[in-house]
C-alpha cells in the first residue's frame, strides 16, 4: 500500500475500477456516503427544477431518478450496493471496520447487500438532528387537475388540508457499522492487522463514553450531555462547496478514531464527494484514498484538503496513547 498510486490522493474516477487495483487486505477502515436516491417530493415540487439538481448529483443510474415512490427502487439499490461490498471486502484487513451512510428508508436494503457480501453487521450509528425540511406533498395541485367544478374542487382540498403524503420530516441518518470476519481471535488480529477493536478512551458529549448516536445541533440538555458532536460551520464545508450532503466533520473524525488504532492506517472513502471523510483521516494523522467520479466534487475535495490542515479534536486522545501502543504491540 505504501507505493499505491490512490494513497493520500483524491482520485477521480470510476469506484469499481479503482477497487480492483488495490491491494488484498489493505485497508483498515472504510466510512463513506454511497449515492442513493433521494426523493425531492414536498409543496414546492418542479420537474425542470428537480431533473437540473438530478444532473449535478452522483446518483446510481440504474434507479428511477423521478418523483415517485417505487419498490423497485430498493432492490435495484441493493443489486448494486451488493457488488460495491464484495469490491470493498476484499481490499479490507481482518477486522476492518466498514461504515455507511444511509437514507432511513433504504437502511434494510443496505445492510442486507453488506451482509451477504461477507461482513458481520455488528451495529448501526445513528445521526440524529433536528434541522430538515418536510418532504411530504400536499394534494392540491393534483386536486386543480380534477374535472369537477370549482366549488367541489374547494370542498375536496378543505377535507383533506394538511394532510400530505407519508412522508414525515427525516431527522436522522442510519449508519451501518460492519466488521470483515476477524483473523482468529480479536487479540491475534490487533497483534497481527492492528485492527478489530474499538477505542473507549473517546468521549463525546460532555465528557461520556462513546455510544452508537451522534449529534451535531443542540437537541436537549439530556441528549446533548451524552451525544453532541461539533456542529459543521461553513468555514468548515467552504464557502465554494456546492455538495447538497456534506456530512459533519466531527461526525466521520469520531468513526475514524473510535475504530482506527495503527497510527498508519488507510481509511478509504470510494465515493467521497466534497472530500469529508479524507479530511477527517488527514487531521487524525491517518493516511487516505478518495475516489469520486464527479470532476466538480473532486475539485472542491482537494481544494479543502490543501486549505483545512487544522488537527481533529480527537488528535489528543490519539497522541496520547500512540507511544504505549507502538512500545506494547509488533508490528507485523
Amino acid at each position: 500500500m505504501a507505493n499505491s498510486p490512490y494513497l493520500n490522493k483524491i482520485t477521480c474516477a470510476d469506484a469499481l475500477s479503482v477497487l480492483s487495483e488495490l491491494e488484498e487486505s489493505s485497508v483498515d477502515i472504510i466510512l463513506t456516503d454511497p449515492p442513493y436516491f433521494l426523493d425531492k417530493l414536498d409543496n414546492n415540487w418542479n420537474q425542470t427544477a428537480v431533473s437540473r439538481r438530478l444532473k449535478s448529483q452522483l446518483v446510481v443510474r440504474s434507479l428511477p431518478a423521478g418523483m415517485k415512490f417505487d419498490r423497485e427502487q430498493g432492490r435495484r439499490f441493493y443489486q448494486w450496493y451488493q457488488t460495491v461490498a464484495e469490491r470493498l471486502f476484499r481490499v479490507l484487513k481482518p477486522g476492518g471496520f466498514f461504515f455507511s451512510f444511509s437514507s432511513p428508508r433504504l437502511y434494510h436494503r443496505m445492510a442486507s447487500a453488506v451482509d451477504d457480501a461477507g461482513f458481520e453487521v455488528r451495529d448501526m450509528f445513528l445521526w440524529l438532528y433536528t434541522q430538515n425540511q418536510v418532504k411530504a406533498m400536499g394534494l392540491n395541485h393534483f386536486i386543480e387537475k380534477m374535472p369537477i367544478n370549482g366549488q367541489k374542487k374547494e370542498e375536496i382540498m378543505s377535507r383533506f388540508s394538511g394532510w400530505k403524503t407519508p412522508q414525515v420530516k427525516s431527522c436522522f441518518e442510519p449508519i451501518v457499522m460492519a466488521q470483515k470476519p476477524t483473523d482468529g481471535t480479536y487479540l491475534n488480529n490487533m497483534l497481527s492487522r492492528q485492527v478489530g477493536l474499538v477505542n473507549m478512551n473517546l468521549r463525546i458529549g460532555h465528557e461520556m463514553h462513546p455510544a452508537n448516536v451522534a449529534a451535531s445541533n443542540q437537541i436537549h440538555e439530556s441528549i446533548d450531555r451524552a451525544f453532541l458532536l461539533p456542529k459543521p460551520s461553513k468555514e468548515e464545508k467552504g464557502l465554494y462547496n456546492f455538495h447538497e450532503t456534506v456530512k459533519p466533520l466531527a461526525l466521520c473524525e469520531y468513526l475514524i478514531a473510535l475504530t482506527a488504532f495503527s497510527p498508519n492506517a488507510v481509511i478509504l472513502d470510494p465515493f467521497v464527494g466534497s472530500g469529508t471523510v479524507a479530511l477527517a483521516a488527514k487531521r487524525l494523522g491517518k493516511r487516505f484514498i478518495g475516489v469520486d467520479s464527479n470532476e466538480a466534487y473532486v475539485r472542491i475535495a482537494k481544494r479543502r484538503i490543501e486549505e483545512q490542515p487544522i488537527r481533529s479534536m480527537f488528535s489528543k486522545v490519539l497522541t496520547v496513547h500512540r507511544e504505549v501502543r507502538q512500545s506494547a504491540l509488533p508490528i507485523h
